[in-house]
């Protein structure tokens, strides 16, 4: 059986005839975020274990159809943790349940962030409903990325011919492109404290609390690559 000749490998490393050039290249863009998540906690606590039930569902449902109304300005919205759990006081020889403890928590990604403030403190202006956040980010398939990689692409080559210029010659070939894993980093970073009502609290009578006014935070964008290049031998 015949077998086709296996052509020999490049070396590692470099040859009088074809010199190499190994390099680093890095990028670092601070940009504007493109989503921000915001935490909603729904609690409810009583001694009967119904009504504790039916305080969370109703809360909840109000949580939930108040983050709807803003529409597509809410991108995601997802429920989370639910638990409902009892609280045990000892008296005697038993255990007796003193009260039921119930929580949801809801996550919702916003795109408009006009929207976001406004809902925030709505939110926080239901009773017994803690909010979080929120988290800056941006998506995964963000221009951002791109361009971040695409700049470290062009220091390498830069450099790379940087120090060719310095030996008086000019670069012939890539041999080797590597991402080193670092692309694509961002920062999540809170805009706002954590907002809750209590139980029974008078909320602004007037019309309830005015819209929080929220900034968003620049995010850092970082990407890193290696490059090796042949270059036309120089004359030392």
């Amino acid at each position: 059986m015949n077998s086709s000749p296996v052509e020999p490998r490049p070396p590692a490393y470099g040859t009088p005839d074809a010199p190499r050039i190994a390099v680093r290249g890095e990028a670092h863009l601070e940009v504007d975020p493109e989503i921000a998540r915001i935490g909603v906690t729904v609690t409810a606590r009583g001694t009967d274990r119904r009504a504790a039930l039916d305080d969370l569902t109703r809360r909840n449902a109000g949580a939930l159809d108040l983050i709807k109304s803003y529409g597509e300005a809410v991108e995601r919205l997802e429920t989370g943790a639910l638990s409902i759990s009892p609280e045990l006081t000892q008296r005697g020889r038993g255990e007796r349940v003193r009260a039921y403890h119930g929580l949801v928590h809801i996550t919702a990604e916003l795109t408009d962030f006009t929207a976001l403030g406004e809902l925030a403190t709505r939110l926080a202006d239901l009773e017994l409903t803690r909010v979080d956040g929120p988290w800056w980010a941006l998506r995964p398939d963000s221009p951002a990325h791109r361009a971040a990689r695409q700049q470290a692409v062009r220091e390498a080559v830069q450099r790379a011919r940087e120090y060719a210029e310095a030996l008086g010659t000019t670069l012939t070939a890539l041999v080797e492109l590597a991402d080193t894993g670092a692309g694509g980093a961002q920062t999540y970073g809170y805009g706002a404290r954590s907002l809750a009502r209590p139980a029974g609290s008078a909320a602004d009578a007037v019309g309830g609390s005015a819209p929080m006014d929220l900034e968003p935070q620049r995010q850092d964008v970082r990407a890193e690559v290696n490059a090796q290049f042949t270059m036309a031998p120089p004359r030392l």
